[in-house]
């Protein structure tokens, strides 16, 4: 088995490298990790944005911790090869205050009890406060803790030193993260794994520039470092599984800066590690890091587990026995991707208001209230606003008592039931209205023909409303087969009739008169007449003439003949 965990630096930025651009979705880049269960830090998405590829894989189980207020901001993930393990509990953040609707259980959560502020000694901001509860540290989506059974999976995204004022927010979640961990291994007896960006470099080996004696000196006065040093074997319960297996490996990083290119040249850091307890070191076959695997600025870190091992007694003990993996098919977390309701099929969606309704209602067996019989004389009446109230039809006051017989071969529906059904009546005045419109309606023939009368202004259109409150507006049914056939075969044989007739063809020219036609072209236009002299106009003079005050420009037009200008 294996268990890897990569910093991705968002879900939607893994996909624009190369190999996995050419993968179609997410099952298939996880198939290509070959790992069993796979960590991810930093999905930078949110519940809603989530791809649904990305929540629920094909192959793979899904759990996600996401930021409460901030998202597209950090954000773990973790996906389990449901083909040969099966997580038996899990939950988001660290101290037990993040909680699914409703909340968890007794039997559903991880530990009986959780990390107080009172079991830590707080680090203090810079105005020398310190925190009085956890949920300002469990709101940024930064752990997610999974029960495997042989041990507890705690995968972390731990803060960044950002600045100076973020310190405090820093230390307070790795002392959280150390108490949740002791009460595992001391108060439960349970092994523990620590998988994630921790964001703190180990040790100067771990660092780029750690071998300068400037920073060497001064490498652990850092309060980060100084409590990473301690928590880590020999000072500390945890083991840096990684490093235990490459002691002297220089060069062992798995973070590095892009922006200047340093991944070319190995100029980075280590911060990503697999810390475990002493009880799981003789499951742990190997581990290693992933430098050629592109995608995000870190690279993946992983570590093998044998798949039985042992023991001193002789007896042989499989992982699988071990994980508690029956045979038998276990339901997942109830935080898992499966059983969000967007996922589960529990959520209403916008599109079920707008599809057609699953049925019709069942009319009773005994009849209820008559509706009103109409008189037998058709009389045009006025919609009133209560016909279409709660889709019931009521009888005009001034139609008949309310107690008259129902219309033979009629069903009676009682108030407040809504059925749509179609006129009894065909020769309906409506319906009849409509088939004579539609019988009329131009085909694109009548475009192109000449002499179309139109219709006198004084013809109306008048829908006549029957009178019975009974009958229902009801659209007639769309035009048969038959009608759309005719109508195209009238326009087919509209096109043949065009395309027969086609344009006149333009007349042949001799050469001569071809010649001709294309001077006539560029003969240039012939001057204008004068509108007084009727003589050619020959040119134009602009002059200025000054009438008493006011200036103006007026063009004079000089008409040349015989020599004298008039």
């Amino acid at each position: 088995m294996r268990i890897l965990s990569w910093n991705i630096n968002g879900i939607r930025t893994l996909p624009q490298y190369h190999p996995w651009n050419s993968f179609k979705d997410c099952n298939a880049i996880l198939e290509e990790l070959h790992a069993d269960i796979i960590c991810f830090q930093e999905m930078k998405s949110s519940r809603l944005g989530l791809p649904r590829d990305v929540a629920l894989p094909q192959n793979f189980a899904s759990f996600f911790s996401f930021p409460v207020v901030k998202g597209g901001y950090s954000g773990v993930a973790v996906y389990t090869d449901s083909r040969k393990v099966i997580p038996l509990k899990a939950e988001e953040g660290l101290s037990g205050k993040v909680q699914p609707k409703p909340p968890l259980t007794s039997e559903e959560r991880i530990s009986p009890s959780y990390p107080s502020v009172d079991d830590i000694q707080a680090f203090p901001d810079e105005e020398d406060n310190v925190p009085s509860s956890f949920e300002a540290l469990d709101a940024e989506g930064r752990a997610l803790v999974v029960d495997f059974g042989l041990f507890v999976l705690i995968n972390v995204y731990c803060p960044n030193e950002t600045s100076d004022a973020r310190l405090a927010f820093k230390m307070n979640y790795h002392l959280l993260l150390q108490e949740r961990v002791r009460r595992l291994v001391d108060v439960e007896h349970r092994e523990v794994i620590v998988v994630g960006d921790i964001n703190i470099c180990a040790t100067p080996l771990d660092h780029c520039d750690g071998h300068l004696p400037s920073n060497a000196n001064t490498f652990w006065e850092h309060p980060a470092r100084a409590w990473f040093h301690k928590w880590l074997d020999p000072n500390g319960p945890m083991i840096d599984i990684v490093r235990s297996f490459w002691p002297g490996r220089k060069g062992l990083y798995t973070c590095w800066n892009t922006r200047i290119s340093a991944r070319e040249t190995n100029y980075g850091t280590r911060v990503d590690y697999i810390l475990v307890t002493r009880g799981l070191l003789k499951w742990i076959k190997h581990g290693d890091i992933q430098p050629s695997l592109k995608g995000s600025d870190h690279c993946p870190i992983y570590i093998d587990l044998h798949d039985e091992i042992t023991l001193d007694s002789g007896e042989t003990l499989a992982l699988r026995d071990a994980m508690q993996q029956g045979s038998s098919k276990r339901e997942l977390p109830r935080i898992a991707a499966k059983n969000w309701e967007e996922f589960s099929r529990k959520q209403t969606l916008l599109s079920s208001f707008f599809g057609k309704k699953g049925g019709t209602a069942a009319l009773p067996s005994d009849p209820g209230p008559s509706l009103s019989q109409p008189s037998s004389t058709p009389e045009r009446t006025t919609l009133r606003s209560d016909t279409f109230n709660g889709g019931s039809t009521l009888p005009d006051p001034d139609s008949g008592p309310s107690n008259s017989q129902p219309k033979a071969g009629k069903s009676t529906v009682p108030a407040g039931t809504t059925k749509k059904r179609k006129s009894s009546e065909p020769n309906s005045s409506l319906s009849s209205k409509r088939r004579k419109g539609r019988a009329g309606q131009p085909n694109i023939s009548t475009f192109f023909s000449k002499g179309t009368t139109s219709r006198s202004p004084e013809e109306k259109d008048v829908i006549d409303i029957p009178s019975d409150p009974e009958e229902e507006l009801t659209m007639d049914p769309p035009p048969s087969a038959s009608q759309d056939q005719d109508q195209l075969d009238a326009d087919y044989r509209l096109a043949l009739q065009l395309s027969e007739e086609g344009p006149a063809p333009p007349p042949e020219l001799s050469s001569s008169q071809s010649k001709a036609a294309w001077s006539s072209l560029f003969t240039p236009m012939p001057p204008p007449k004068c509108l007084v002299h009727d003589r050619w106009v020959l040119g134009t003079i602009r002059a200025k003439a000054n009438v008493r005050e006011t200036k103006s420009t007026t063009n004079i037009v000089v008409t040349i003949s015989s020599g004298r200008a008039k």
